[in-house]
């Protein structure tokens, strides 16, 4: 399929124009309300189309509801409280009287967790009012239900869906193209199952109300080192269970470096190289044990070993839908599947787990679908950031592509400890790294390390989208001081390197 103009892609539906004339209407369904389907509900609705979105628990999805908008709204609470413990005597801030002297380190401030996780839910539920209200306002329809496709495409290339409602009744759409947006969920290990009690998965640490005074986490990814980093920020003593040789073993070794570093130095007990084989609860207590046979004890474990893509029960391989070993739905570029009319996005493709990846690929499918300028996922312009403390942010190529030989690169990177705006701050982990071609000087990655990394890589994200130059980048004035002001420093540096290669 090649796209065509929202009026003229398949039958359609008959609508009757000015003059009783005849035109016709794309019909698309979307199943699955997280970005990739609100986002791609908001661009079809506006080119025309007629589109309907299926979902089951609230737009915005688990990104919204149970993942990124409440983990995120935690760690908010988690970084005040770490920026205050970290740096109060520094800055000269003075405690209430009956604090504890210097001499006798305690807790300066403390975490009402029930609060928190009250003002957690507010959030998600209000995030996900105001994306059903966009989304409406755009002109989709919004079905409360699970859709999946009945069958292969109908002679004149539309597909149906069933909707079925919680009450049991069911809906069939016609649809000219439809959308597969239905995300994944926790992965559970058969020996681990979570009693939303004392072992929990990260869709229900948001029910407690009091602080686990032992937290136990297994799984040292984003997820894992997000919520180790929080909770321990709020008070837990926390065990953080990996089972390969660093934390964070996806990222940059130099960043994952510094963040051990950091939780280590804040009192958190992190155990490498040390798989979790089962966890049971023990009365008010859980054991978890470990492939080498040690068991280690909490008052709560958070399971963090990764996601399984929603592809079950949707009649996906009916239909002709290619799926990967994984149970992820295999796309291309522009995100469509292998069956004609059907489209995939965001976790469902296991592509990037990221809410702008989902968004861009539900966007990116309707675009295609009707016609309009295109332009295919390119995943070396994604940023992406971990929202521990301090937080890592990356952009395009790694350290582990210049290391493996996927890309010739030359790299600066540069601690923030020399920047003038991070002493005044009392910040002493991070850096900032930047990756450009030899000869050209184009920046085509780079990495920080930092508070608010999340908002410091955009200039490094630019630089790669456009392939700009350090020199460019080096030209550009930043504000004096300001954390920045180190991005602008490494491209000078990266210039330096180019010009003595080109004298050498």
């Amino acid at each position: 399929m090649t796209g065509s103009t929202p009026r003229t892609v398949g039958p359609g539906a008959k609508r009757f124009g000015a003059c009783g004339t005849i035109g016709y209407v794309t019909r698309i369904v979307i199943i699955g309300g997280g970005p990739g389907g609100y986002e791609a509900a908001l661009v079809g609705a506006q080119l025309g189309a007629e589109v309907t979105v299926v979902d089951c628990d609230g737009l915005g999805g688990a990104s919204v509801l149970t993942d990124c908008v409440p983990s995120k709204t935690l760690i908010a609470t988690a970084e005040v409280m770490t920026t205050f413990d970290s740096s109060y005597e520094e800055l000269g801030i003075l405690v209430a009287d009956d604090t504890p002297s210097v001499d006798r380190p305690a807790r300066v401030v403390g975490v009402d967790l029930g609060k928190v996780n009250r003002r957690v839910k507010r959030l998600a539920l209000a995030q996900s009012h105001d994306i059903t209200a966009s989304v409406t306002r755009a002109g989709a329809r919004v079905l409360r239900g699970r859709g999946r496709l009945e069958g292969q495409q109908d002679s004149d290339g539309s597909r149906t869906v069933v909707v079925t409602a919680a009450d049991g009744s069911e809906q069939r759409l016609t649809a000219d193209a439809v959308l597969i947006a239905t995300g994944g969920h926790p992965r559970e290990l058969p020996d681990a199952r979570p009693d939303g009690e004392r072992i929990l998965n990260w869709t229900q640490v948001y029910d407690l109300d009091e602080l686990p005074e032992e937290l136990i986490v297994v799984g040292s990814g984003v997820t894992g080192a997000e919520f180790a980093g929080a909770y321990q920020a709020l008070g837990s003593r926390v065990t953080l269970v990996s089972s390969r040789d660093r934390v964070l073993p996806g990222e940059d070794p130099d960043a994952a470096a510094v963040l051990e570093d950091v939780f280590r130095r804040r009192g958190m007990n992190v155990m490498a190289r040390s798989r979790a084989q089962a966890v049971k609860r023990v009365g008010d207590r859980v054991e978890v044990t470990l492939a080498d046979g040690r068991v280690i004890t909490g008052t709560h474990c958070l399971m963090a070993v990764g996601a399984i893509p929603n592809t079950a029960n949707l009649g996906l391989e009916e239909a002709g839908v290619k799926l990967k070993d994984s149970g992820h739905v295999k796309t291309d570029k522009v995100s469509r599947t292998s069956a004609p009319g059907v489209y995939a996005a965001g976790d469902v493709t296991g592509v990037f787990a990221l809410a702008s990846v989902a968004a861009m690929q539900g966007r990116i499918a309707m675009y295609h679908f009707l016609g309009d300028a295109v332009t295919p996922l390119n995943l070396k312009a994604v940023s992406s950031n971990v929202f521990t403390d301090p937080e890592i942010a990356t952009v395009g190529y790694s350290q582990a592509d210049v290391d493996g030989g996927r890309i010739d690169a030359r790299v600066v990177k540069l601690p923030l400890l020399r920047n003038p705006r991070a002493k005044m701050q009392g910040i002493r982990d991070g850096f900032v790294k930047i990756f450009c071609r030899p000869g050209t000087g184009v920046v085509v990655g780079g990495t920080i390390v930092a508070p608010r990394a999340s908002e410091l890589i955009h200039p490094i994200s630019i630089a790669v989208d456009n392939n700009l130059t350090v020199e460019q980048i080096a030209n550009a004035f930043t504000v004096y001081p300001s954390l920045s002001g180190s991005i602008a420093e490494v491209a000078r540096q990266l210039h330096t390197v180019k010009r003595a290669e080109e004298l050498a």
